[in-house]
């Protein structure tokens, strides 16, 4: 049972925060460039967020579950600027 609430508050707390810099980044890129030029941008958000995923898996020193958290924080910041993307190309028209 201790071991459930570990690797639960684990992953939350590798996850969340990447996904929130993706969403802070699409944000900022969204406020702030014109035209076109969140497609240059948001790559580099997403560059970005993989550091930060992999710098705060090796923080843990928690090898059960690496890829599973590992996987998780990438997909989600993933989705969350596909959608950025998707709102900027649709406000850029």
């Amino acid at each position: 049972m201790e071991t459930s609430n570990r690797r639960v508050r684990l992953r939350l707390a590798t996850t969340i925060p990447v996904w929130f810099v993706a969403l802070v980044g699409a944000v900022v890129v969204g406020l702030t460039v014109d035209g076109d030029g969140y497609l240059v941008w948001l790559p580099l958000v997403l560059g970005f967020t993989i550091v930060l995923t992999f710098c705060l898996q090796l923080a843990t020193r928690e090898k059960d579950g690496l890829v599973d958290r590992t996987m998780l924080s990438l997909s989600g910041s993933l989705v969350v600027l596909g959608i950025a993307t998707g709102i900027l190309a649709l406000l850029s028209l």
